[in-house]
């Protein structure tokens, strides 16, 4: 059973193990509850006891508000009277000459400096070099495009002129079928083609047909002129070349649409077809040039379109073909983009530059001036002054002072609204804990440190009293300290985030490694929101990644401090965690090392009711790692006399047997509750723990001393019970005063008779547990518990699974016969 015991125990933080070890059970642990004295369900056991709790709240949290008002309050101290934008009283005259630097008035233009600097920007050649391969991918696309075209002019231009030609190519196919009609058509009249042109116009109008444009006539005159000089068959094959010419221009441009990729504008159109080949080899030549000369000289981000295209256009001037400039600008003008990009190292160095460029704002008076005449708003530079000479009427403002306690008071008020709503139960050392952890923070920045120790305050209160507490009170802090304080908001935001990223993880911890891994990533977190409130807010945000790098580590200092300080105020202030428990349960704590190996039966019996409790503590959602150390230490008080118990006897003689009088055997029953609360103390066990080892006996009574009792008394005299007290065999209390206490009163008391059931069924083990539990319901033992009357009948269910699992049956193993040898 002990290697049972210690794998029960360090299997506490690891939900696998935990898994085997109690599968089957009843119930879901309620593992991630953050576990605490608050935690425990502790009714009122009287109206004594009641008035005492209530009367130390009130006294604690006004200590609070004053306490943190005081300290908070700190610039209501020494607030000037006369402020800038008030109205001056009367007319102030200077005592005397001065020459004042006015530091708030400098700062400011410093930091305009900083962040009006004009940004050094650099070439990213990576960018340039891609768009270089851009555009030579869009130029042999071109090209490719172009031959698809084919040649350019197709024909000698003393036969067809290159916008004839032009024409020709692009033309619809019936104004083409047009134009060759008319010429044949000319061709039978010898006369026209030496006719003017009104005549010919005439003629075919005389004849149905039409020509519309100046174009279409230029490209009849010139086929006809060729057609009378030369043969038949020739011409025949001058409109072939033409017809050709036409399918390939088709063709050509369906690639062009086809090579426009989706979602971008288009490199080319038609025009690139109209280029003389010439032209287009120049082209290739000359425009790679330009664009290098302008990626050269950089385009910075932001520059309009117009601007980039004017500079285009003077680059092209003068470098590439007239005719081909416009396909040019527009192919530039798709394929450029930035290429500049902000070096940050010299524009931090030129911020610098241009503040330390920046002369100190000075204000200046000589004696007897006036600085401020009565009924003029006070200038910050009439108020440098009247600070110096001390005439702002420096002292207390007491209207703003009690303004902010009344904020104060509100913010304690809601914490308290919190607490009652979701972690009832905090002693006035809570309270007092509570509001000194709050009090460090404005503290710590008055002492100057850089970071506020939000991150502390978030990581211990979530571990002591859960995630919600601790977000109200980190939350609560950050509204109030800018109202009271000086600070910076970028520390205090980023040292905000940072202890509400603690307090919600922290409660849920099972190991001191768990919480230092957590005071890293707080750390961690601190420095990423400091640097992203720093680019949200500044436009030279780089100036922060030094300061970033400094909160990160500042906040990972406080995590080493809330790690280093957290045991010494769970021990101050008697505080329950689950680290605290899980250290409490280790296997190697000193004083369950004593009880296993100087009374083992107590200890094995301390095992199986650790089982029974935990398995009903986990149905019903209380703590289970509280019942789990409660149990194992509700019997170490039989360590002062383990022999008086019989489970330690193991098979010798009884000592009570030797004793032979119940009073003495009931006062050594009774005193291992005495001397498990004096052992307990001096262990320094928490309270929480120290709970477990009255609770669990109540005032129940020693039956079978009490009925030796009266069966001695019987023996001697005539009237047998009446000097028998019944008070002087029940144990002295109190009563369970929670239902983890209450649960382990139940689980003790069934354990030896659920270990004597040996051939019993479920059913015949469920009427003996509902028969023990319904005693001690009538003995009035559970009344302050919190338990309910349906709770016990779930708990008797449980406890019999439980036996279930422990009473598995197991396969008889047939006895092997030892083999005999041949003869």
């Amino acid at each position: 059973m002990y290697w049972l015991w210690i794998l029960k125990n360090t299997s506490a933080s690891h939900p696998l193990l935990r898994s085997l070890l109690f599968r089957g059970q009843v119930g879901s642990a309620n593992r991630h509850q953050p576990l605490s004295w608050r935690a425990v369900s502790k009714p009122h056991s009287g109206r004594k006891a009641s008035l005492h709790r209530l009367s130390k709240p009130p006294v604690i949290l006004a200590f609070t508000v004053i306490t943190l008002t005081g300290i908070m309050g700190h610039r209501f101290y020494n607030a000037p009277t006369l402020d800038v934008g008030k109205t001056a009283p009367q007319t102030f005259h200077a005592p005397a000459t001065v020459s004042l630097e006015d530091k708030e008035s400098t700062e400011e233009k410093r930091k305009a400096a900083r962040s009006g600097a004009v940004s050094v920007l650099m070439l990213d050649q990576t960018v340039t070099q891609q768009i270089e391969q851009k555009q030579q991918r869009a130029l042999e696309m071109g090209s490719q495009l172009r031959q698809l075209a084919g040649a350019f002019p197709f024909v000698k231009t003393s036969i067809l002129s290159l916008s004839s030609q032009q024409y020709l190519r692009s033309a619809e196919e019936w104004q083409w079928r047009t134009v060759l009609a008319v010429v044949e058509a000319a061709a039978s009249h010898p006369e026209l083609p030496q006719s003017s042109s009104s005549d010919l116009d005439k003629h075919f109008s005389d004849s149905g047909i039409q020509l519309s444009t100046d174009i279409q006539k230029q490209v009849v005159a010139e086929l006809l002129k060729y057609r009378q000089s030369i043969a038949s068959e020739t011409f025949s094959n001058l409109t072939q070349v033409i017809t050709q010419a036409r399918s390939d221009y088709a063709e050509a441009i369906k690639g062009l649409s086809l090579s426009t990729e989706a979602n971008s504008p288009p490199l080319y159109d038609a025009t690139l077809f109209d280029l003389p080949d010439p032209v287009w080899k120049e082209t290739l030549v000359t425009l790679p040039r330009v664009s290098h000369r302008i990626l050269s000289q950089g385009i910075a981000p932001g520059v309009p379109p117009d601007l980039l295209q004017t500079a285009i256009v003077i680059q092209l001037q003068g470098e590439v073909p007239k005719l081909a400039q416009p396909l040019s600008r527009n192919l530039l003008m798709a394929t450029l983009q930035p290429n500049l990009v902000k070096n940050e190292e010299q524009t931090r160095l030129r911020a610098e530059r241009a503040a330390e460029e920046v002369k100190p704002e000075i204000v200046s008076i000589q004696q007897g001036e006036v600085i401020v005449r009565a009924g003029k708003s006070i200038t910050q530079a009439d108020f440098v002054l009247l600070d110096h000479f001390n005439l702002s009427r420096r002292g207390i403002d007491w209207l703003g002072l009690i303004g902010f306690g009344a904020i104060v008071s509100s913010a304690v008020g809601l914490f308290w609204v919190v607490e009652r709503r979701f972690h009832p139960g905090l002693r006035s050392r809570d309270y007092l804990l509570v509001g000194l952890l709050a009090a460090s923070t404005p503290l710590m920045v008055l002492l100057g440190v850089p970071a506020p120790n939000l991150s502390v305050v978030g990581l211990l209160v979530g571990s002591f009293y859960g995630s919600v507490l601790s977000i109200t009170v980190v939350g609560l802090l950050t509204l109030l300290l800018p109202i009271g304080i000086s600070v910076s908001w970028s520390a205090l935001l980023s040292s905000a985030a940072g202890g509400i990223l603690g307090g919600l993880i922290a409660g849920r911890l099972r190991s001191r490694g768990e919480f230092a891994l957590l005071g890293g990533v707080v750390g961690i977190t601190q420095g990423i929101i400091y640097l992203l409130i720093g680019v949200l807010t500044s436009p030279a945000w780089y100036t922060v990644l030094g300061t970033s790098v400094l909160q990160s580590l500042a906040g990972l200092i406080w995590g080493i401090v809330a790690l280093g300080v957290s045991p010494y105020l769970e021990h101050l202030f008697d505080l329950v965690t689950p680290i605290r428990l899980i250290e409490l349960t280790s296997p190697n704590c000193e004083l369950l090392k004593r009880l296993a190996e100087e009374a083992p039966g107590t200890f094995q019996h301390t095992l199986f009711v650790s089982t029974l409790a935990e398995a009903a503590a986990r149905a019903l959602g209380c703590n289970v790692e509280l019942v789990r150390a409660g149990t194992l230490y509700h019997d170490i008080g039989k360590l002062h006399d383990p022999l008086g118990f019989i489970e330690n006897q193991m098979g010798g003689p009884n000592k009570h047997d030797q004793i032979n009088d119940p009073y003495k055997s009931a006062d050594i029953i009774k005193r291992h509750v005495s001397a498990g609360l004096v052992m307990a103390r001096r262990y320094r066990l928490p309270k929480a723990i120290r709970a477990f080892i009255p609770e669990h006996q109540g005032t129940m009574l020693i039956a079978y001393f009490y009925h030796q009792a009266q069966q001695k008394a019987e023996d001697t005299r005539e009237d047998s019970t009446a000097g028998v007290q019944e008070a002087d065999f029940r144990y002295d209390g109190p009563i369970p005063q929670s239902r983890e206490t209450g649960i382990l009163m139940l689980a003790d008391s069934c354990e030896a008779a659920l270990r004597s059931l040996k051939d019993a069924n479920s059913e015949e083990a469920l009427a003996m547990i509902n028969k023990i539990l319904r005693a001690r319901w009538q003995d009035n033992q559970l009344v302050d518990s919190g338990l309910t009357r349906e709770e016990m009948s779930q708990i008797a269910a449980i406890f019999v699974q439980v036996w279930q699992q422990f009473n598995h049956q197991r396969i008889a193993y047939p006895k092997l016969k030892p083999a005999t040898s041949a003869s």
